[in-house]
């Protein structure tokens, strides 16, 4: 498994490949953005129809990364779910996988704007976890620091690739979706290019985590 090594307020911290943020210390294992039952939601609203298996397609990714790493806690960063009825819609199969991911470790929902209540499915869920220096939360917010955010979906082109992407400045990291079918904002996009500094690192995901000069 590969990754890239940085340093965040002072914690030593591991970009995966996969999209997924390590911190070994605290053998805590961060997704964010998985969007679970998307396919789901966009028929009942009347859209056009996904291939049906990107929840299990996701919830196996993670599985694979459960498996690797043996997490104590994992942090499911917002957006876990692509509305509420979709947590509520989740067929039984998916249901038993993530019960098995979940089981014998802290498990944390983080709230996001698409899955703002409780789903009954086990865990903790909150608005925000501060573990010390960090916070982890969905939404960026501007002056923070030491803050790990998802919500953006961002990736970033390099050359003739796009790919999603970490964003990572002084202050804050901003994970890629993990989910299956998420598409993502690019890294020029105002509201990206104004909330990363100068100097801010798009650390690409894919075969290797790549990291680059955040292209704006």
């Amino acid at each position: 498994m590969t990754g890239y090594d940085f340093t965040l307020a002072g914690v030593r911290l591991t970009a995966l490949s996969s999209g997924a943020l390590w911190w070994a210390e605290h053998r805590l294992l961060c997704v964010s953005d998985l969007h679970l039952g998307k396919s789901e939601r966009h028929i009942r609203r009347g859209g056009s129809a996904l291939p049906p298996y990107e929840t299990w397609d996701t919830l196996s990714r993670l599985a694979d990364l459960v498996s690797a790493l043996q997490p104590d806690t994992v942090v499911c960063l917002g957006d876990s779910f692509d509305d509420d009825d979709a947590s509520r819609a989740l067929p039984d199969a998916e249901q038993s996988q993530l019960g098995a991911l979940m089981q014998n470790r802290r498990w944390i929902w983080i709230t996001g704007n698409h899955d703002p209540a409780p789903a009954d499915l086990g865990g903790e869920q909150m608005a925000e976890l501060h573990l010390a220096p960090l916070t982890f939360r969905h939404i960026a917010v501007p002056a923070a620091q030491g803050e790990i955010s998802g919500h953006y979906h961002p990736k970033a082109r390099v050359r003739s690739t796009s790919r999603p992407c970490f964003l990572l400045d002084q202050s804050r990291l901003i994970l890629p979706a993990f989910g299956t079918y998420t598409g993502g904002l690019r890294s020029t996009d105002p509201a990206l290019s104004t909330l990363m500094q100068r100097d801010a690192l798009a650390i690409l995901t894919g075969p290797q985590a790549l990291p680059v000069p955040m292209p704006r």
